[in-house]
């Protein structure tokens, strides 16, 4: 315990909101976020990094403000209200109406990469309950960065590739 008390607590990053810069229409009035599904390294406190060899290298002085899950289902929620204008809320689903749609993200990889590029792919699916077209998509997406900028620009990184999935989500999924 003693020796616990004089280490440095661990540094914990954010993700930053960035900017909206259009609006989309989509066919539903509201949709749940429901699972969002990381890989282990991905649903980890500590921040990763691909290196150059292909091997995963994190530092435990650098983690996630939040669980990486949640946080991912909160930013793709808030990004998809932003973008559409619609009502869009993670799961539990808050309000008594049930929602139009449902969203599960499935991510095969969330990660940056000591090459500079943010990268995220998956599937997500939209399950729509009143018996309309229910939808899947493919996604690959990946966002530039300073990796000298450590933590923070990872953080400001995935920040952006949620935005961008959220926009693709909306213009493939959702209409």
């Amino acid at each position: 315990l003693a020796l616990t008390a004089c280490g440095a607590a661990p540094d914990r990053y954010t993700v930053a909101t960035p900017e909206v810069s259009e609006k989309l229409r989509i066919a539903f009035r509201s949709v749940e976020v429901r699972e969002v599904s990381l890989p282990s390294y991905a649903a980890a406190d500590e921040i990763a990094v691909l290196d150059a060899d292909g091997k995963l290298v994190t530092d435990g002085n650098a983690l996630w403000a939040d669980s990486p899950e949640r946080a991912v289902a909160l930013d793709l929620a808030r990004n998809l209200s932003r973008l559409t204008g619609a009502r869009v809320a993670s799961a539990p689903w808050p309000f008594e109406a049930f929602p139009d749609a449902r969203l599960e993200t499935r991510f095969e990889s969330l990660v940056a990469g000591a090459d500079g590029q943010f990268r995220a792919s998956g599937q997500y699916f939209v399950g729509v309950s009143d018996g309309g077209r229910e939808r899947s998509g493919l996604f690959d997406i990946a966002v530039p960065f300073d990796p000298a900028g450590g933590p923070q620009a990872i953080a400001t990184a995935r920040g952006q590739v949620i935005l961008d999935l959220a926009a693709e989500i909306a213009r493939s999924g959702l209409r």
